[in-house]
């Protein structure tokens, strides 16, 4: 993934890294720089941790964004590895980027990176999950640990209090992962009677979950009561794999993406909790571009996750399939607006106040 990025004159040097960023596969420019005379585009590096089906949702929320904001992104996904990211965020930053949003491979990493940026004066926002820096300008951060809580209370109330669990866990050292594990071991705290049977990572990816799961349920069999998965990809390659074995057990996930809204529709999921990555991402680059143009800001808003059950169903659904264009459409207004209340993971979800 990472390219060979040769520093020059800034012109020569935004036309290289999007050449770059296009040649990867991964990497786009959302918009084009401003030929019409008006206010030059602020222009904004992204680098993810992988293009999972919560980032790819997340990557149309910002180019609406961007698009209604007069943003030109510059968009880079590191396949889950450290250093890729780290030569992603150099090449960002010698393109002379107005700031970086990050959604990090690992909380502790990229520390070379922000120290040149800081030196550069090239803000970086992290969203999503954690870079523990001090130096970071902003913070868009989901309550991983909420969430763990309420995906684990789920499963505790369906199982009644007690039985034998497996939990897919996000890749280790993943803020996402360590802080919805503390979630999930908290409420495990007070039933002594529910029981991990195993636990590892699948890495937020269906297919690692289906192999995953098909040892578990190898090892464990008719043992297994229920699934506990940090998100909604491996909860479904655990229902994959349980489908193809004949055995039906409760399935709990977070995200809400497509297919995991599907599943609570039909009942093969007991629940989600919806971290739109649509709105969630638009955020992040919307407190990205204001810090970047030195406006007034909470640089900090945390993204609360609604739960999803068959009963409220029906609009996450609208908003994440069915009506996506509209929902598409008007997102920068509603990114704007959330920012202004504070709540920056409203969408109008039974369950959720401004």
């Amino acid at each position: 993934m990472p390219k060979l990025f040769t520093r020059g004159l800034a012109a020569l040097a935004a036309v290289a890294l999007t050449a770059s960023l296009g040649a990867c596969g991964a990497g786009d420019t959302s918009t084009q720089p401003d030929a019409s005379g008006g206010p030059a585009k602020t222009r904004i590096g992204v680098t993810v941790y992988d293009m999972s089906s919560f980032i790819t949702a997340g990557k149309e929320g910002m180019e609406s964004y961007a698009a209604a904001n007069n943003i030109e992104l510059l968009w880079n996904a590191a396949n889950l590895d450290v250093n890729t990211q780290a030569n992603q965020m150099d090449q960002l930053i010698n393109a002379g980027v107005d700031a970086i949003v990050v959604v990090p491979v690992q909380a502790d990493s990229l520390q070379p990176q922000v120290a040149a940026a800081k030196a550069k004066g090239v803000p970086i926002i992290p969203v999503n999950a954690e870079l523990n820096n001090p130096d970071i300008s902003g913070n868009v951060q989901p309550d991983d640990v909420k969430a763990g809580e309420a995906e684990m209370q789920m499963m505790a109330d369906k199982l009644g209090g007690k039985g034998n669990i497996v939990v897919l866990q996000g890749p280790l050292g993943q803020s996402g992962q360590t802080n919805r594990q503390k979630g999930i071991e908290n409420v495990l705290a007070k039933y002594p009677d529910i029981k991990v049977l195993a636990q590892d990572t699948a890495n937020w990816k269906r297919d690692e979950a289906v192999n995953k799961a098909k040892n578990w349920i190898s090892a464990y069999g008719d043992d297994i009561d229920g699934v506990v998965a940090q998100n909604d990809d491996m909860g479904l390659g655990a229902l994959q794999a349980l489908k193809e074995s004949g055995k039906t057990v409760p399935i709990v996930g977070i995200d809400g993406i497509e297919d995991g809204l599907k599943a609570v529709e039909s009942g093969d999921f007991i629940g989600t909790m919806l971290q739109n990555g649509t709105v969630e991402l638009s955020a992040g680059l919307a407190v990205a571009a204001a810090v970047a143009k030195k406006e007034e800001i909470n640089t900090k808003p945390v993204y609360i996750m609604p739960m999803i059950t068959k009963d409220n169903v029906d609009v996450a659904m609208k908003h994440v399939v069915t009506d996506r264009k509209a929902f598409l459409d008007q997102l920068p207004t509603l990114t704007t607006d959330n920012l202004k209340t504070g709540n920056i993971a409203y969408e109008g979800i039974a369950g959720q106040t401004k």
